[in-house]
């Protein structure tokens, strides 16, 4: 189910609120252009600024519009297992198809802890599908691949999302856990190396690249499923740049920019998040020109 490109889904804002015509616009040219599933309310959607009324609403949406077209992942992760174990049950009672849990920030718990949180969140969830979140840049700790060795035994834990951009750990986990399993997926948390660990046996990328570029960024990662290396090459190579510059500032500033640059929504952040600088605009600009993705998306 979660193999191939899943979209970071940004969550559009108006004046303050959650703009749902401009995410139903959003779904549709996700969907109309092949991504294989979609992620809402992670990092790129701004969850920590959303408020529970709100996650509820958006989830119900999106689920009325793309729901049994592509799968609906939910990001519900926290620093606190109760807590996550709660909002991840709300979210699969509305329809969820899995839940993305990131490794718990903040507390930084050792890897039996890491261990023990997520597998008493997968038991309390009675069979909901859950994916790991390794972000170890925003959470503070690092999930090793012994730990996810580990809980890959859990049959509900159906994969992870890496964004430690350790190419050596990811190698050393995608080898560790398909030798186990071959079902559980690893998948790229970063847009610049899905090429990369799809060709070392990864299973797709969670992209942010894919919310302005969901049909190339998906040619890409299914021209490497394929082993058709060539075209994915070419892919990643013209790419490239807009995958980095849609980091330039922190995400998902860049991207919110793009998305509005291609008329997909307003360019508005929630605090303390705040629009592109000037300098994050020129280069997201110049890389959106050479990726081609303007002439893309307005065709």
């Amino acid at each position: 189910m979660f193999r191939g490109t899943g979209t970071a889904l940004i969550t559009p804002f108006n004046e303050g609120k959650v703009d749902f015509e401009s995410l139903e616009k959003l779904l549709d040219f996700q969907v109309k252009n092949g991504v294989d599933f979609l992620v809402v309310l992670g990092t790129t959607g701004e969850a920590a600024t959303i408020s529970n009324s709100e996650k509820n609403e958006i989830i119900r949406f999106c689920i009325n519009k793309v729901g049994g077209k592509v799968p609906i992942v939910v990001g519900t992760g926290s620093n606190c297992t109760q807590t996550t174990t709660e909002t991840s049950l709300a979210a699969l009672s509305l329809g969820a198809d899995a839940v993305l849990i990131v490794t718990p920030y903040y507390n930084k718990p050792p890897q039996e802890g890491l261990f023990r949180h997520y597998e008493s969140i997968a038991t309390a969830l009675k069979g909901g599908r859950i994916i790991i979140y390794n972000v170890p840049g925003r959470a503070g700790v690092n999930i090793m691949p012994e730990t996810v060795l580990k809980l890959a035994e859990i049959s509900n834990i159906v994969g992870i999302k890496e964004a430690s951009g350790n190419m050596a750990q990811i190698d050393a986990l995608i080898r560790a856990v398909k030798a186990k399993r071959e079902d559980f997926a690893v998948l790229s948390g970063n847009d610049d190396q899905a090429f990369h660990i799809v060709n070392s046996g990864g299973d797709g990328v969670i992209s942010v690249l894919s919310n302005i570029a969901p049909k190339e960024t998906s040619d890409m990662v299914r021209h490497a499923l394929d082993g058709n290396m060539e075209d994915a090459r070419k892919l990643h190579l013209r790419l490239f740049p807009l995958m980095k510059g849609l980091f330039c500032e922190t995400n998902p500033i860049p991207v919110k920019y793009a998305a509005s640059k291609v008329g997909l929504c307003k360019n508005e952040l929630r605090l303390p998040l705040v629009p592109a600088s000037q300098k994050a605009m020129a280069e997201v600009d110049k890389a959106m020109a050479e990726g081609g993705i303007l002439q893309c998306v307005m065709a």
